[in-house]
């Protein structure tokens, strides 16, 4: 039944459909719902206006083309300012935006050894660990024993102590070396920050780019198609001369003798043969 009451523990409560499994908005109230009967008005400048009724809050809202939003709920009166709330949305999320790219997580890598490891895999390991604590990640150094080897632990504290001192420019002894059942476990921090690491890092990255000396499309002197002359440019005025041989010249020369007279001669028979 909506509005009845019930008894929880002793205790008499109202319960409403309206309440029941409703989350609570974390988006400020805005406008109309806004359910008090003054606020303190802040003007759209941060310039303090002072205690108003909600209506001639709303009324100057309007006025202005902005939004009446509640800034400071719990304050007595609430705290309202006159905004644009749509632009003010729009520009927390841009900076949620850029706080989360700036935002810089902790990685713990993570290399195992043995206490009786060869000397070049020792060197091998050590590579990766520095390459960890260069690039600013925490590095979680792992000996592992077996068998017999468990009685040994001071083969492992030496082992780890070797490896700490190995990274001492560039590392510190986060976490001591400790007996963790049937491993040994050890702790490096890188001593920069991860920030400051992926910064040169970047720039690094940056200088490596083979860089484009060829001179950008506006730079190139263009000036040569006006100084070309028209002829290599418009195919019907182009003027191309060609020598041909003599002999061809001189057979040309009698095709067409011998075309004239033909031509000549055709006439002259028509003419005669009437008569």
């Amino acid at each position: 039944m909506r509005g009845a009451s019930i008894h929880v523990g002793g205790r008499s409560g109202a319960i409403t459909r309206a309440t029941q499994g409703v989350p609570i908005s974390a988006e400020p109230r805005i406008n109309e719902r806004i359910r008090v009967p003054e606020v303190r008005l802040v003007g759209p400048n941060g310039e303090q206006v002072g205690i108003v009724r909600i209506d001639d809050a709303l009324r100057l809202a309007a006025e202005a083309d902005l939004d009446l939003v509640e800034v400071a709920p719990m304050a007595k009166p609430p705290v309202c300012k006159l905004m644009d709330y749509g632009k003010f949305k729009y520009e927390s999320a841009l900076k949620a935006r850029e706080d989360r790219k700036k935002q810089v997580n902790t990685v713990i890598k993570e290399m195992k050894l043995r206490p009786k490891i060869d000397a070049h895999d020792y060197e091998t390991k050590k590579g990766h660990v520095v390459r960890f604590l260069k690039a600013g990640d925490k590095v979680k150094i792992t000996i592992m024993f077996r068998g017999r080897e468990q009685s040994r632990p001071e083969l492992g504290f030496r082992l780890l102590k070797k490896l700490a001192d190995d990274v001492a420019d560039i590392a510190f002894v986060e976490y001591s070396p400790k007996q963790d059942g049937r491993n040994m476990i050890m702790v490096l921090g890188p001593v920069r920050k991860k920030a400051d690491a992926m910064a040169e890092a970047k720039a690094e990255k940056d200088s490596a780019k083979p860089r484009n000396n060829r001179p950008a499309l506006d730079e190139v002197d263009l000036d040569f198609a006006d100084e070309a002359p028209e002829t290599d440019l418009l195919l019907g005025e182009t003027d191309v001369t060609t020598e041909a041989p003599a002999e061809v010249l001189a057979d040309e020369t009698t095709e067409a003798d011998s075309t004239t007279d033909t031509e000549v001669d055709e006439p002259v028979d028509e003419t005669v043969a009437p008569g």
